[in-house]
């Protein structure tokens, strides 16, 4: 029996190292070759890929379309599978490579039919960006064909690579439509249902304008105090115990001084997006060199994988980098019997076999039944102006002015681009895709009220240049001013808090340099949080004796979201457990509807402050029925399951709670989550977590800066761009990790890529 039971455990042993020697062999046949030569049908000169120590593309080409060429080939070598996730997300295909689990995002991605626009749009490109994103695609297959084995994702989820298409490139850019706008397009119909639900007072309560404003022009939209509303009891009544979602959301920051306000005499820009980090990073370090006879241009940035454009970076004479927009550009549209509707057919391929989705079409754009009402939804990226290869025209431009003018048409999400050139000058513009309607509804309307203007993209585009405090700055709250924000209107603009920061920082001095401006992207001070301080030590301070060691964490905060900070983490969440109590009534009954008050939540904290100001008595959740035994037994609540999710159990010391752990960075592998035992290969260190919402140093979980690029244009070699991650996408390569470190430990790593180690020469045929 004995010697069975060896020869059982022997075996399982012998074919666990056999199978992992099989997947480490097939990974190691899946690696892209990075040296060497080939020729090709699809260039017209001598072209070069080469590769720095952090595995920077860096390209040699003669002209731009040659350039294309070896940009898709350096995507599709490092990053095919990402790229594939980008356009099967937004085509409503990933059923097709995750089977059945995926066809509830497959259906709500169909309602879009962004396959088919993006097929509809190539056809309407002018005839050279069809030809671009043709010489860009060939350079992707013609990568994908060199390897030996397909990436290894492919191995894992048992399927084929397909060939990347022109249209897959505009898929690319819808599926950041998604990401950067698709959040916000229910906005209208919780506000709908907000007034329908709960009556005008409520709804005015909690849509009040934010104190944190930070316009450029400093206009202030005004606030009217108002009393509380009183909360009807039966919505305290049938309250269940909810946590609204806190999402950090999409954001970013950027902002720019001229060159009179730096040491050296020339405009500075920093730039650091905002979005979900993980393995690989969306964004890609790319420097294109393009030698038309004596004239070099050289373009250094970074890149999306699916597409050939530069997106954010600086060509020399002229740097931009964005923020997300909030400007509305989606309105809902409530359908009468009259109005004309037709049924289309989607059909969703899965692993095996396929699914149909039926989608209810209107003139005013695709349909959705809420209790028996059609709503249409008018999005600016159902248009036909919402993407083209117009972004590429800024790596030709020499000067801000030049720059605006190129960038007025751009098909993109709309971006707060912010610009700095040679000369000193800088800008921020409204740039991408903006409808030309006259009204943005904050609240469905009756299809009659739809403006045709809607299918026309806006010429009226707001723009600063050269303001006359010489700063410029966007935290994705309201840029423009109060009169234009009427005319642009509130698509889920951030609080603001976090851009009057940067205002604040940037008014602070006279004179800056790197150091400045890399001091600001790292600023943690909770100055938004403060009055929250205030407010829970007062509430502690009611029992001195019990609450003796959180009053001390809490005196002891040290005013940031500082990786050591207990005082930090009891306020930060104790703000989240009064969001969940006060307003679980309302949203126990919007969760009837498939709503959420997440939708507005980053615009709720006027809202929270006045009640807990002003403690009206019908708010009060009726098993306490007092405000300061309220306050106390949340705090308890909050603190006791804090300390269970950090420790297992509930009582336990305060150090426990330091914000570092709370919010510790896990930057991952999506294939790591569904298999844990593909951590250690395929994700990057967990690291203590630095910053929080609400400030410039944006981090949490799983999202923090994609990227953090500073640069003065005419002095690229002392620029900075720092990424989370590595150039390749698998996990063997030298590149899967590099620039990791440099970003936890807040440490520059250098805009301009170093000396090449490695090069493919291609040539024509």
């Amino acid at each position: 029996m004995l010697k069975a039971i060896k020869f059982v455990i022997y075996s399982a042993i012998l074919l666990a190292l056999l199978s992992t020697a099989v997947f480490y062999g097939a990974l190691t046949l899946s690696l892209p070759a990075l040296s060497g030569s080939t020729s090709t049908d699809s260039i017209d000169q001598t072209t070069y890929l080469q590769r720095d120590d952090l595995g920077t593309a860096i390209i040699i080409a003669q002209n731009r379309s040659d350039a294309s060429y070896a940009l898709g080939f350096a995507h599709g070598q490092d990053r095919f599978f990402q790229m594939d996730l980008l356009r099967r997300n937004a085509a409503g295909e990933l059923s097709a490579l995750f089977g059945e689990a995926a066809l509830p995002v497959d259906e709500n991605r169909r309602f879009h039919q962004f396959r088919k626009r993006s097929e509809d749009t190539l056809k309407r490109l002018p005839e050279a960006d069809q030809r671009e994103l043709e010489i860009y695609s060939n350079g992707v297959n013609d990568a994908l064909a060199q390897l030996s084995v397909p990436p290894f994702e492919y191995l894992v989820t048992k399927t084929q690579p397909l060939p990347w298409k022109p249209e897959d490139s505009l898929l690319a850019i819808f599926s950041m439509y998604l990401d950067l706008q698709g959040r916000s397009l229910e906005r209208d119909l919780l506000t709908d249902a907000l007034y329908h639900q709960f009556g005008d007072d409520i709804a005015e309560f909690l849509l009040q304008p934010s104190p944190f404003q930070a316009a450029l022009d400093g206009s202030i939209i005004k606030i009217k105090s108002k009393p509380v509303p009183e909360l009807p009891s039966s919505l305290l009544e049938t309250s269940q115990r909810v946590e609204i979602e806190k999402s950090i959301a999409v954001g970013s920051n950027n902002w720019a001084v001229e060159g009179s306000l730096t040491r050296n005499g020339k405009a500075m820009l920093s730039d650091d997006m905002h979005l979900g980090l993980a393995v690989p990073v969306i964004w890609y370090r790319t420097q294109l060199n393009i030698q038309s006879g004596d004239d070099l241009l050289q373009i250094t940035g970074v890149s999306l994988p699916g597409a050939p454009a530069i997106v954010v970076g600086s060509n020399g004479h002229v740097a931009w980098g964005f923020t997300n927009g909030y400007m509305d550009t989606a309105d809902w549209y409530r359908l009468n019997p009259k109005d004309k509707t037709t049924l289309e057919t989607e059909t969703i391929p899965l692993k095996e076999g396929e699914h149909k989705y039926l989608l209810e079409q209107s003139e005013f754009g695709p349909v959705r039944v809420i209790n028996g009402q059609k709503y249409a939804l008018s999005w600016v990226a159902h248009r036909d102006y919402a993407v083209n290869l117009n972004l590429m025209k800024l790596e030709q431009t020499t000067t801000v002015q030049q720059a605006l003018d190129t960038s007025k048409t751009t098909g993109i999400p709309l971006q707060n681009m912010v610009l700095a050139d040679s000369a000193g000058n800088i800008a921020w513009q409204a740039t991408g895709a903006l409808p030309d309607r006259r009204e943005p509804f904050a609240r469905p309307e009756p299809s009659n009220r739809y403006d045709k203007r809607w299918l026309q993209s806006a010429k009226d585009v707001p723009y600063v240049v050269n303001p006359k405090s010489g700063r410029i700055w966007t935290g994705n709250s309201r840029v423009v001013g109060a009169k234009k924000d009427k005319r642009f209107g509130n698509g889920g603009y951030a609080l603001g808090a976090r851009s009057a920061q940067i205002k604040q920082r940037l008014m602070e001095k006279a004179t800056f340099d790197i150091e400045d401006f890399y001091a600001i992207q790292l600023d943690n001070e909770a100055i938004f949080l403060q009055r929250w301080h205030g407010l829970l030590l007062g509430v502690l301070e009611q029992d001195t004796l019990l609450f003796q060691e959180d009053i001390k964490v809490l005196n002891d905060w040290h005013n940031c979201a500082c990786e050591d900070s207990v005082g930090y983490t009891l306020v930060r969440k104790y703000r989240d457990a009064l969001i969940d109590k006060l307003f679980a009534p309302l949203e126990t009954k919007l969760e009837e509807q498939h709503l959420s008050l997440s939708l507005i939540e980053r615009q709720i904290e006027p809202a929270l402050w006045q009640l807990v100001s002003d403690r009206p008595e019908s708010w009060v959740p009726s098993e306490v029925g007092d405000w300061n035994k309220f306050l106390v037994a949340l705090y308890l609540e909050m603190r006791e399951s804090l300390m269970i999710e950090m420790t297992g159990h509930a009582n336990g010391s305060l150090q426990a709670l330091k914000w570092g752990e709370v919010n510790q960075l896990k930057v991952q592998h999506p294939f790591s989550r569904q298999l844990p035992v593909l951590g250690n290969i395929l994700d990057m260190p967990s690291v203590q977590g630095f910053g929080d919402r609400f400030m410039p140093a944006v981090q949490g979980r799983t999202f923090g800066a994609s990227q953090r690029l500073i640069v003065q244009p005419g002095d690229e070699i002392n620029g900075v761009l720092t990424l989370p991650g590595g150039q390749s996408g698998h996990p063997l390569s030298p590149f899967y990790r590099e620039g990791f470190e440099s970003y936890i430990n807040n440490a520059h790593t250098p805009l301009l890529p170093g000396p090449p180690v490695q090069q493919i020469l291609f040539k024509p045929n």
